[in-house]
């Protein structure tokens, strides 16, 4: 199978993590997680930059993990102002799958209370980040809302995205 690229992008508390961690429990080996917050935070320990290091490199990692023939998951907020230019490029380079988690802050509020770094920061500082919508204007992204449980959502990208089904 051709490697697949998948971006799932959405606001603090959305899901993301726990999206890409269902995917992977449930395919298996050979996809690479590219996660922005580790990326930004832990690698460069920036602070969000409009040219941040971190992007590039987001891009890089992106794509060679798919010349390597894995299909690479790029997960994080990722707003459309600094990194859209960066996810259009690789749509434009590898095609892919986009994903938009448009979960209301009520919700995103709510799911960051049951997580392990709850402690690590407010709902004051998510309203700080929260951007309701934040959609790229291309690629189109597919718009997952607070609807789709967990399993429903992970179910949904493998099976559009050719890696599923796995009832």
């Amino acid at each position: 199978m051709t490697p697949q690229l998948i971006v799932v992008r959405g606001n603090s508390g959305s899901g993301k993590s726990s999206v890409v961690e269902g995917i992977r429990g449930q395919y298996g080996h050979g996809i690479a997680y590219i996660e922005q917050d580790y990326v930004r935070r832990t690698v460069f320990q920036e602070l969000a930059e409009p040219d941040g290091a971190n992007i590039e490199l987001i891009g890089q990692m992106a794509r060679y993990a798919l010349a390597r023939g894995f299909h690479a998951v790029v997960e994080g907020i990722l707003p459309t102002v600094r990194y859209g230019g960066m996810l259009a490029e690789l749509a434009r380079d590898h095609g892919g799958h986009f994903y938009y988690l448009d979960i209301p802050f009520e919700e995103t509020v709510r799911r960051h209370a049951t997580r392990d770094k709850a402690s690590a920061f407010t709902a004051d500082d998510m309203a700080d980040w929260y951007r309701p919508r934040d959609l790229l204007e291309r690629p189109r992204e597919t718009i997952i809302d607070e609807s789709s449980s967990l399993d429903a959502t992970v179910q949904q990208i493998l099976t559009e995205t050719g890696l599923g089904p796995v009832w």
